[in-house]
């Protein structure tokens, strides 16, 4: 009933900058707080950042300064600037949302996206 699809992964180099970008469709009635995890190899996936629907934001404190995370609630769309990349940062990043879907009762579940690999060389 719904979908979160994410791109905007990829390989670069340490210092530089990627965007996620992350784009919830299906029968939507309404999204609450959205975010991003990762996971890298060997690791347990962490909460890398969340944002509410009024658009109040948390960081893991690993990359608070050089992360932002934002949405375009009319576009069902959350996003994750990502600057000065380190090598540590490589992992698959999943895109996450609180949604209510259009169904008897309005029923809320946490949804997923496919994830997204990115690499950060040093």
């Amino acid at each position: 009933q719904v979908q979160l699809v994410e791109s905007g992964g990829g390989l670069v180099q340490a210092g530089g900058s990627l965007r996620l970008s992350c784009t919830a469709s299906g029968r939507i009635f309404s999204i609450n707080a959205m975010g991003w995890y990762r996971q890298a190899p060997g690791k347990q996936r962490e909460s890398v950042a969340a944002i509410t629907n009024g658009a109040r934001t948390t960081y893991t404190d690993s990359v608070k300064g050089r992360f932002t995370i934002s949405r375009d609630n009319a576009k069902n769309t959350v996003y994750l600037q990502m600057n000065s990349l380190k090598p540590e940062d490589t992992a698959v990043y999943y895109c996450n949302a609180d949604i209510r879907t259009i169904a008897v009762g309005l029923p809320r579940s946490d949804y997923w996206g496919q994830g997204t690999q990115v690499t950060v060389s040093s």
